[in-house]
Parts: structure tokens; sequence; C-alpha cells
């Protein structure tokens, strides 16, 4: 499988997820054709059935997902001393460098993997759209007035709580 060798693979998980395959019907095995240990699978009628409904099956976007870098932010809004504004620029600026090389990427290398093209195309409409929430959560955070109070320095001096609360 062809996946722009962006992914690490875990061998020991294919080779569990092709026998519960061949288990259920769904693959079937050969000796393989060159040295090793390797065998070939091919997909059974049903296999091919299967296949193509977990193809069409778009996957579950009903809830969003958890997501660290939101999570972040809100904390960094709750958070006496910390300032918002510079919290959402690192990581924009960090997201920006990562599109970067992945630009670099896709003109050297994906001209010629069709696989790899899509999976850097993905990943840049993917940070590209987290560039463009940050965007927008700072845009929020300044219309909402919310400024950094004084930087904490001494942790062991305040009593505050996560909320903000003495």
């Amino acid at each position: 499988m062809r996946t722009g060798e962006v992914w690490p693979l875990n061998v020991g998980q294919v080779y569990t997820t092709l026998q519960r395959l061949e288990r259920d019907g769904l693959v079937e095995s050969g000796a393989g054709d060159g040295e090793g240990p390797q065998k070939d699978y091919w997909l059974t009628v049903d296999g091919r059935r299967e296949l193509g409904v977990w193809l069409r099956t778009p996957p579950d976007a009903d809830a969003p997902p958890r997501d660290e870098l939101v999570i972040k932010v809100l904390v960094a809004m709750r958070v006496p001393g910390t300032d918002v504004h510079s919290v959402i620029q690192a990581h924009r600026r960090h997201l920006v460098e990562v599109m970067q090389r992945y630009t670099h990427i896709k003109a050297e290398a994906a001209e010629n993997d069709l696989g790899l093209a899509i999976v850097v195309d993905a990943e840049l409409f993917r940070l590209d759209g987290v560039v463009r929430w940050l965007d927008a959560a700072d845009a929020r955070v300044s219309q909402a007035g919310i400024i950094p109070d004084l930087p904490v320095t001494d942790v062991s001096d305040q009593q505050t709580n996560v909320l903000g609360r003495r």
C-alpha cells in the first residue's frame, strides 16, 4: 500500500490485521514469490464487497476530535500571567514552518509519486485550516479584550487555582 511513506508502518500490526482478515474470510494467503517469510494476500469476493463499503463510508465527523492545540488555547485564556496572543503566535509560526517543509517535499518528491502528492496536499490543507483557526481565535481573543496579567514569576507565592480564582 502506498501512502507516500509519510506514516510509520507497524509491521506487527499489519500481519495481525491480515491474520484477522484471513480468519474472517476477507482475504486469502499463499506462499510468497520471493525470499523471506512474506506471504502474498489477495481479497476474496466478500473482502472486495467489505472494502467497497468501507471506502464509501464517511468517517465520523459529528463530534470534534480532542485537539491538543484547542485545549492549549483554552487553558492559556484561563491561566493568570499567560499571554494568549503569544501562545497563539508561537503555534502559528511553527505550523507555517511545517507547511513550508511540506511544500518543499511536494516540490521535490511528489512529482513522480501520486500517493505522496495526495498525502502532502491533505496535510497542507489541514495545516492551513489550523492556521486560519488560530487567526480567528486570536481575533476573538483581541475582540474580547483579553490581555495578559503581569507575568507570574514565583508560582509558590500564588494561591490561584486554574480558573483564576483566589
